[in-house]
């Protein structure tokens, strides 16, 4: 804190997705830029998402058609620029007899959402070749069904990489650090701010040409909205995660709840498949993370059943589960589900507040927030480089070391980090964790070069096993302590108080039964 300047040309409050992207677009611009974040980078929503780059086709039934426009063109960007990162998803959708939606509708609306993308990506399958692609979806009143496509990310990872490659062209990025106090002059114009270490307590007083809101389901304790009646409404999505062999699916099946309509998926993830999710009023204190309740559980496996009756899927056969809480700007007088996912910006005499949206559409929230900065900003700077966001792949000879699809999964998720993290990995530490898809040299590498203060912010977001190992990665801690232990400034006592928080943790808040847990 002490080393930190003392004068931003902006500062960014919020480090997940929104705060990410404006950062790094702002730094492009050649904007002395510096991001803040209370707890971890991506904490919140960004690392709870259903992990979808997706254009958004239910909105396209709700009447959003310049949201699922954006959101396709955006879906489309980020699979050309972030390879490995962002991959092309093919879903799978079956249509019953005598419920909705239909062939018809369904048709429609995916030829709608391909004329946008200029590409014709969806077919229809009678019942024989639908139920021979996909065998074990229920075969009783199956009328056929949809292929499309969409895509995939680690919503976790696509934080990270923004915020490090932004930090690797000049930007300054602090985890664990918050704002406790805006600055204003005489008339009410922001000045400037108080940022402190929310666990050592240092301070410093910084000056700031514009400083940005991004914090999401938080954003109205800085800035209420403007607009009458409008407020941010949290709403909570949840989702179950089993084992591969427990729901054995090739690729995504999107179906419809039959008791109330709502569209659902299962996805496989990491080696492991996603089921999920919910959306209704998160009741609970934002200061906590939000958990699975029992009635969401049940609704997601109930609803599983219903489409795959031989699997006998059950909550015990869960291996985590998580939540997030997305941030609408909402009247609040329509139904969560109905909810528009698009977003909102206010501002308030060099205070921007940017809130709502879609993890999709980052990019297009962080460039319609630095338009509300620039009346507040040094003058306005030409952008460096070309238009793309990351860094383009490069071949190197530690390439050599894993497979091609292995080599272009690391650089998505850690862009030029990914040949020096190779080179540095002992054989070993190039086999994978058993039950994912994540190298072990890959816990090591986030804990020497990520800013790691916590084992949580290890396993639950630099690394996915929180959400993919049994017991969220506690039955392979002595191998991740001995990759770790000469990294991270730990002594045996601070290893032990890590370790017993984490699963403590993790039976809370990320066990398939966190909601018996009376935390």
């Amino acid at each position: 804190m002490e080393n930190l300047d003392k004068s931003w040309d902006l500062v960014v409050i919020g480090g997940g997705i929104t705060g990410a992207g404006v950062l790094r677009e702002a730094v492009r611009r050649g904007y002395k830029t510096l991001l803040i974040e209370q707890k971890d980078f991506a904490w919140g929503t960004s690392s709870r998402s259903s992990k979808l780059v997706h254009g958004g086709l239910r909105y396209l039934k709700e009447g959003h058609f310049g949201l699922t426009r954006e959101s396709v063109k955006e879906r489309d960007r980020l699979i050309r620029e972030a390879p490995g990162l962002v991959e092309p998803l093919e879903f799978r959708m079956p249509l019953y007899r005598n419920s909705k939606p239909g062939r018809w509708t369904m048709g429609v609306g995916l030829a709608v959402y391909d004329m946008i993308s200029g590409k014709w990506n969806h077919r229809y399958l009678d019942q024989t070749s639908f139920s021979t692609l996909e065998p074990r979806v229920r075969k009783e009143g199956l009328a056929g069904g949809f292929v499309f496509s969409d895509a995939q990310v680690d919503d976790a990872r696509l934080v990270l990489r923004l915020i490090f490659e932004a930090e690797a062209k000049g930007g300054v990025a602090l985890n664990y650090t918050r704002c406790r106090e805006l600055i204003r002059d005489t008339h009410g114009q922001v000045t400037g701010l108080v940022v402190e270490d929310v666990e050592t307590g240092a301070s410093e007083r910084l000056q700031a040409s514009c400083v940005v809101n991004a914090t999401g389901a938080w954003a109205e304790t800085l800035h209420a909205c403007p607009e009458k009646n409008k407020h941010i409404r949290p709403l909570r999505g949840s989702h179950l995660v089993f084992r591969a062999r427990d729901l054995p699916i090739e690729t995504t099946v999107s179906f419809f709840n039959p008791k109330d309509g709502r569209a659902l998926f299962a996805i496989p993830w990491e080696g492991a498949v996603l089921l999920g999710t919910t959306d209704l009023d998160h009741g609970e204190t934002l200061s906590s993370e939000p958990r699975i309740s029992e009635g969401e559980a049940t609704y997601l496996v109930d609803a599983a059943n219903s489409v795959f009756p031989r699997l006998g899927l059950s909550l015990e056969k869960a291996v985590s589960s998580f939540a997030g809480v997305r941030p609408v700007v909402s009247e609040g007088n329509v139904s969560a589900d109905k909810e528009s996912r698009d977003h909102a910006i206010w501002e308030d005499r060099g205070l921007v507040t940017v809130t709502g949206g879609k993890l999709t559409t980052f990019r297009v929230l962080a460039l319609d927030t630095l338009k509300s900065c620039f009346g507040y900003l040094p003058e306005k700077k030409a952008q460096s480089g070309d238009n793309r966001l990351f860094e383009p792949m490069v071949k190197n000879q530690a390439q050599a070391r894993i497979s091609a699809d292995g080599f272009r999964t690391l650089w998505g998720r850690y862009g030029s980090q990914a040949p020096g993290l190779l080179s540095d990995a002992g054989e070993k530490d190039l086999e994978v964790v058993p039950g994912t898809k994540t190298l072990w040299c890959e816990i090591r590498h986030g804990a020497g070069n990520e800013k790691v203060r916590h084992l949580d912010d290890l396993l639950l977001r630099r690394v996915r096993l929180g959400l993919l190992a049994p017991e969220g990665g506690m039955t392979c801690m002595e191998r991740i302590k001995e990759l770790c232990r000469d990294i991270l400034p730990w002594d045996d006592e601070r290893w032990q108080t890590e370790i017993s928080a984490y699963d403590r943790l993790w039976k809370s808040r990320y066990s398939p039964f966190s909601f018996r847990i009376g935390v």
